[in-house]
Order: structure tokens, then sequence, then C-alpha cells
């Protein structure tokens, strides 16, 4: 077996399209990558379905595609490549607030004990683009408004479900249902910083890129539709975040918005 001369060998890197090289550049101006010059053909297939043929397919801006994007990578607990979209995203007008709420956002769905490294990636990234913490705070909740607070918030999305599921618990059980009302919405959804619609968006993101969840997947998919957030908009998110979280999490989340839209 010969080896192959290098300039063979880093041509592959020089077929990465036009679009895929403008779409890159948007987020990462001037980067020089490592992995252009050690894989070259890995680069050359993930840039130009990344970044030319699956955005080709999408009517979402940049922001909130990177923000979705964002979102999953919390899910997949990729904590490295999620510090290098971060940059990207503030590089494109996504503000430190919307990245703080989006990382707040994934603690009750993936729990703390995942969320810390994000919290402490994050920080260290506005840091060291001179950006001071902490940010300006985004609760609008206290001690004695989450619970009902929060429980307007789950109805608001989910309708007379909220009622059925406090009916349906078995009273050992009624706590995490009141959990849920009081922390997981009372405390994070009803935080200013990023509206309903993208707060949906961003929870469902999370949750097709932590997979195993389809359950939890089905009734976002239901509270994005039943906050305005189409068939057609979920089936782009899901298209975008193929690249960033594999074929059977996106087709397992493909199943779940083909189940339910059909109901």
């Amino acid at each position: 077996m010969t080896n192959t001369p290098q300039k063979d060998r880093t041509q592959s890197s020089q077929r990465i399209s036009e679009a895929a090289h403008k779409n890159h550049e948007e987020l990462f101006p001037n980067h020089k990558s490592t992995l252009k010059v050690t894989d070259p053909e890995l680069i050359e297939v993930f840039d130009n379905f990344a970044f030319d043929e699956v955005i080709s397919l999408s009517k979402l801006d940049t922001k909130t595609r990177v923000m979705l994007i964002l979102a999953s990578m919390i899910g997949s607990q990729a904590v490295n490549e999620f510090k290098i979209m971060v940059g990207a995203a503030l590089n494109i007008g996504v503000t430190p607030v919307e990245i703080k709420e989006i990382v707040y956002q994934a603690v009750p769905y993936v729990g703390m004990a995942k969320a810390f490294d994000f919290v402490h990636a994050t920080n260290e990234i506005l840091t060291h683009r001179g950006i001071q913490l902490p940010l300006e705070g985004q609760s609008t909740t206290s001690p004695e408004t989450r619970y009902d607070k929060g429980l307007a918030v789950q109805k608001e999305i989910f309708g007379e479900t909220i009622d059925q599921m406090y009916q349906r618990s078995p009273k050992d059980q009624l706590h995490i249902q009141r959990f849920l009302s009081a922390n997981c919405f009372g405390d994070y959804y009803t935080r200013n910083g990023l509206d309903i619609k993208v707060k949906e968006l961003i929870t469902l993101s999370i949750l097709i890129a932590l997979g195993g969840v389809e359950s939890q997947i089905k009734g976002h998919i239901q509270g994005n539709l039943n906050v305005g957030n189409g068939k057609d908009l979920l089936l782009d998110i899901i298209t975008q975040l193929l690249p960033w979280v594999g074929y059977p999490r996106t087709l397992n989340a493909l199943k779940c918005l083909n189940e339910v839209t059909a109901e």
C-alpha cells in the first residue's frame, strides 16, 4: 500500500461548496480549522451537508437555527462543541441573555448534574468576550407566586391536559405535578429573555437530542402546535438538528411529529 501524496490528501478540503463556506464563515469568521488539515474528507462531507444541503431546505433565520442547535448540544452533552457554538451565536447577534436563558431552560429537562458544565462553559465564553457577570436578572416570580404563575403558563401551552394530569395523579405522586407547575414552569418558563414560542422550540430541541424521551417529545410537539409553531416549522427544526444529533434521534422525532399531527 503506497502513501497518498500530501497534495492529493488535502484536495478534498477544497471541494467545500461556496454556500457551505459562506454559511460557515457567517458563524465562524476567519476560523482556521485544524480538522481541514488532519481530516479533510470528513470536513468536506460534514460542511457540505450541515452548512449547505440541510440549510438550503430551511426557512429559519440564522439566529433561531443557532439557538436551537445550542439547545440540542446541551441535550447531547456536547460541551466542547457547545462552547464553540456559543462563540458563533454571539457572532451572529444572539444576546448573552438569550444564551443564558437557553442554558437555564435546559436545567429541568436534563437535570442540574448535566447542566452545570454548560453554565460554567457559558460563563467562560462570556467572560472571555468581556461581558460582565452576572447578567441582568430575568426572574418574574417569587416563592409565593411561582406555583400559580407556573400553572398558568402550563395551561397556556397545554390547556385542559394539565387539569387531567392533576386529576389522574395518585395522591402519593401529586407532589411531582406540583413540582412541574412551580419549578419547571414557575421557576423557568416564566422568566423573561425568550418568548413562549421560542422556549417551546428550545425545549423540543433539548428533548430530541436527549433521546429515549418520546413521550415528552410528543407532549412538547403538541405544546408547540398549541402556541402557534406549526408542523412545517417543527419539521424544519428536526431537519436542521439532524447533522448535530444524528439519524436515530431524528427519525424518532419525525415519528413523534407524524403521530401527533395525525391525531
